[in-house]
């Protein structure tokens, strides 16, 4: 789920990117792309994936 979640934060740089669209500094392109790249990073790491570490 969090790969979808960066998969969509990544468009959405490109986005405002290749639009040229005047946002303020929060949601800038590149502070959008370094929130993907957190979210990738932690879906990397396994975190957010469903899964139960132990016996059951």
């Amino acid at each position: 789920m969090l790969g979808i979640a960066a998969a969509v934060l990544f468009f959405i740089a490109f986005l405002i990117n290749a639009a040229d669209i005047a946002t303020n500094d929060v949601f800038a392109s590149t502070n959008v792309m370094l929130l993907g790249l957190v979210v990738l990073a932690l879906h990397i790491a396994g975190i957010g994936n469903g899964r139960r570490v132990g016996r059951r």
